[in-house]
């Protein structure tokens, strides 16, 4: 059983000011052809297929485009798909049943009540079943009719919620099971703070949403999403394959590519990154400004100049934006005061949480749990 793992196409994204649908349908075409080559079995997108949960009429064309011309190249491949964080589920979910029956599953809620399940699609080939659940992204209050509450009523923790929504389920250990899922997993014995995060994940204030990779453990693959940059979560076979196309500055010089997974029998499972070749690069050049103009080229740019004069901010803006027609932006590594009427950008390290810690010196722990609930929700309700 040969299948393909990618996610978090966020197809709608803008890169800091530039619109990325040219690069996205350009990527978009590569594992298309990819798909062609190697003719997999099925292909899994785990999560975050658009950037937004109210995606634009030009972010649907792209995506549809793309399972059409996957569909119409690959009529026996089944291509499966979840929700992500950035998803609207019950959107997702839209024609759920009619699709189905094209070999097209595209599942955006998790169960719903007691007497539902994780969605199961069955493969076969010559070793027997292979069994996907596709899992779409779960928070703990979408899914408390199905797992409980605490003793107290409230919502239980991520890492029980996951833990007891995938203990439920009636997996059969003799068989090849593969689980296509979009949380925050964690190795075991790992800090969520060692995990390096892109810029263009959103992240929890105090890292409430990890869970813990030991849940994973009956399964023979676990093709996850969420984290941007290529990792795995404690075994070869859970893998987290990253963005096919960087989404921040902070992915500079990441090399993208999809996840080929070969499953023999029970037990036997390899793997093998396909590498995804960008229309243009994500980059960060620094020097000083006669330095950073020789390099001047079509990529997508952040420069940083280290110059230790003044410069005519003017000249220097307009000299840079014809040497790179695709800047991003341009920062300085030592700024004597604030110029407002640059246009470059003031950037600070502090997370909201510590911006907000920092003002309100005396919040006592009971308000600093509170603030934290009040910034997790606005971050999650910016992104519908």
């Amino acid at each position: 059983m040969k299948f393909f793992h990618l996610s978090d196409l966020h197809i709608g994204l803008r890169l800091i000011n530039r619109d990325l649908r040219e690069d996205q349908e350009f990527i978009l075409r590569q594992i298309t052809e990819l798909a062609v080559r190697e003719k997999p079995d099925a292909i899994v997108i785990a999560g975050d297929i658009y950037d937004k949960a109210v995606p634009s009429a030009e972010a649907v064309e792209v995506f549809d485009r793309f399972i059409a011309g996957l569909t119409a190249s690959l009529a026996d491949t089944s291509v499966m798909m979840i929700s992500g964080n950035h998803d609207s589920g019950p959107r997702i979910n839209c024609f759920r049943s009619v699709l189905s029956r094209q070999n097209v599953h595209m599942i955006g809620l998790p169960p719903q009540t007691e007497q539902e399940f994780i969605e199961k699609i069955v493969l076969r080939d010559e070793y027997g079943s292979v069994n996907f659940y596709l899992l779409p992204f779960v928070r703990p209050s979408m899914v408390k009719q199905v797992v409980g509450t605490d003793a107290n009523g409230n919502n239980l923790s991520y890492n029980d919620t996951l833990h007891r929504l995938i203990g439920r389920e009636q997996i059969d250990d003799t068989q090849r099971n593969v689980l296509v899922s979009h949380q925050f997993y964690l190795p075991a014995g790992k800090k969520a703070d060692e995990v390096e995060r892109m810029d263009s994940e959103i992240r929890t204030v105090g890292n409430i949403d990890e869970v813990s990779a030991d849940v994973l453990e009956r399964f023979d693959y676990a093709a996850l999403g969420h984290i941007h940059k290529p990792m795995k979560a404690g075994k070869d076979v859970f893998r987290y394959c990253g963005t096919p196309l960087a989404c921040s500055v902070s992915e500079a010089g990441q090399q993208k590519g999809i996840i080929m997974v070969e499953l023999g029998r029970k037990g036997e499972a390899s793997t093998a990154v396909l590498p995804l070749e960008p229309l243009r690069q994500v980059r960060i050049i620094r020097g000083r400004l006669k330095e950073v103009l020789r390099q001047a080229c079509e990529d997508y740019v952040t420069v940083i100049l280290t110059d230790r004069t003044d410069l005519d901010s003017l000249d220097m803006q307009d000299r840079i934006r014809s040497a790179f027609p695709h800047l991003l932006e341009i920062r300085r590594e030592q700024v004597r005061k604030a110029d407002y009427s640059s246009g470059e950008r003031v950037r600070t390290s502090m997370d909201p949480f510590e911006l907000c810690c920092s003002f309100l010196k005396t919040a006592d722990d009971r308000e600093r749990e509170l603030l934290r609930d009040v910034i997790n929700t606005v971050q999650e309700v910016g992104k519908e």
